[in-house]
């Protein structure tokens, strides 16, 4: 791995509490865990533009901007969930108003400015996942989801903006432990697969650290003792059993 790679990682492993298990490797890369490799992906980018949007409609954006983020997510949540559409996003990937910030929340340009560019390429690198399923004969099935957003939901408070503190942080340790398995699983993978996933790390490695810079500002406290919580609980999830292969599941059952 390249000097520019490790240099990427380096905040992001001393972030995580642990690494991935060898084992979920050892069965991330088998050829027959490929396509549920490659949708569970999809679906986690989507999911991550999908958390953004929530996060500035709820927060941050008055409610015709709102509409608008709906609108744009609408074509790719067509696709998924409902099979409506042609997979041709193109025309879908940029937002088609300026939002406009809510005047009672103090970071709403911040975190409009820093969640938009998210979903921006999270919407992109879903498109690219989807265009290399596409080439290799993969269809786009139904998957259940994985344990480990939920189980790290579990941990956020209900009070504000505790809540907000609290989400942001999830947010970053998923972010963080996406660009650890990018950079885990590129070695192993096909010359196309490799390239891929290092472009996404080089992409990606700053969206953990946007969270938490947002969680920090809007906590008004210190927030270690939050981040070591979800720390915790983040690496019981990747190292515990579970019983199906998810692109963020831990430890399969007999591995």
């Amino acid at each position: 791995m390249s000097a520019i790679i490790n240099q990427l990682l380096e905040p992001i492993t001393n972030f995580l509490y642990c690494p991935t298990p060898q084992s979920w490797i050892d069965e991330a890369i088998k050829g027959e865990n490929l396509p549920t490799l490659l949708v569970d992906h999809a679906n986690c980018e989507l999911k991550a533009a999908q958390t953004a949007m929530l996060l500035l409609r709820r927060y941050a954006v008055d409610k015709e901007s709102g509409d608008a983020l709906l609108a744009w997510l609408k074509p790719f949540e067509d696709f998924v969930y409902r099979k409506v559409g042609d997979g041709n996003f193109k025309e879908h990937v940029n937002l088609s108003k300026k939002l406009i910030s809510k005047s009672n929340f103090e970071h709403g340009d911040e975190l409009i400015n820093k969640m938009v560019m998210l979903i921006k390429e999270e919407l992109h690198h879903f498109q690219q996942v989807w265009e290399i399923m596409q080439n290799r004969g993969i269809e786009y099935a139904n998957l259940t989801a994985s344990r480990y957003a939920r189980g790290m939901m579990k941990r956020v408070r209900t009070h504000e903006p505790a809540k907000l503190t609290d989400t942001l942080i999830c947010g970053a340790f998923i972010e963080a432990r996406s660009c650890e398995r990018f950079a885990k699983l590129a070695p192993f993978l096909d010359d196309e697969l490799e390239t891929f996933y290092i472009s996404l790390l080089r992409s990606e490695a700053r969206h953990f650290q946007d969270y938490l810079s947002l969680a920090e500002k809007i906590a008004l406290q210190p927030i270690d003792d939050r981040i070591e919580l979800f720390k915790q609980k983040e690496a019981e999830l990747i190292l515990s059993d579970d019983s199906e292969f998810r692109f963020h599941s831990g430890v399969l059952i007999g591995n």
